[in-house]
């Protein structure tokens, strides 16, 4: 239980760093409220549930070879800046006000969040992030306990989730049209700085390789 709760802690601190997921939650919760920006990390969710069970059965030692990471930041860039360019688009669309009805489905965020976190970029972030954790359990001879360290970091980040979009559906309220579409543009330019991060990354792996 010790290990779980420090490991809740861990999965706090993990999700508190604005990533692609959090703008893309904060967008939808700002535009239709709290479900759909917790559809957003419902998506998100079960593609890390899923990655960490396949980290876990080997595919991280697959993942961390830098020639299978470099394409992977390319192809996350080009993947989060069309992201961003659309939300810079259509950022006056699908705004509901509090107090007006949804008309944009559940299972649309739900999608959402699925797309954002298959980017190629979140699958190098868990590698990071749970390649050093299997590497230590291993060395202690404890793999087990990598599932209640998995656990404890994914109840952490849902625990973070719940939060912000509490934070944001209170928030929304006080907004009108206009405010939720200016942020909404914010958001489109923060995952197009994503994109550039990931270029970034994917310079400095070249840079490596002379």
């Amino acid at each position: 239980m010790s290990l779980y709760v420090a490991y809740v802690l861990v999965g706090l601190a993990i999700a508190m760093p604005v990533g692609a997921i959090t703008v893309e939650m904060t967008k939808q919760g700002l535009k239709n409220g709290f479900m759909h920006g917790w559809a957003v990390g419902l998506g998100g969710m079960t593609v890390d549930v899923v990655l960490v069970f396949a980290l876990y059965m080997g595919l991280a030692s697959i993942l961390a070879m830098p020639l299978i990471q470099l394409p992977m930041w390319i192809i996350g860039a080009g993947f989060l800046f069309l992201l961003g360019l659309d939300s810079i688009k259509n950022a006056d669309q699908d705004i509901t006000l509090a107090g007006e009805k949804v008309t944009k489905s559940f299972f649309a965020s739900y999608r959402n969040g699925l797309l954002v976190a298959i980017s190629p970029g979140n699958l190098v972030f868990w590698v990071n992030v749970f390649g050093v954790v299997l590497a230590k359990s291993y060395d202690k001879g404890e793999s087990a306990s990598f599932l209640v360290i998995a656990a404890g970091i994914l109840s952490g980040i849902i625990l973070h989730d719940i939060g912000l979009m509490t934070i944001v559906s209170v928030t929304r309220k006080a907004m009108s049209r206009k405010m939720i579409k200016t942020l909404t543009m914010i958001s489109g330019v923060l995952l197009i700085g994503f994109a550039g991060y990931f270029i970034y990354e994917f310079i400095q792996g070249i840079k490596m390789y002379r």
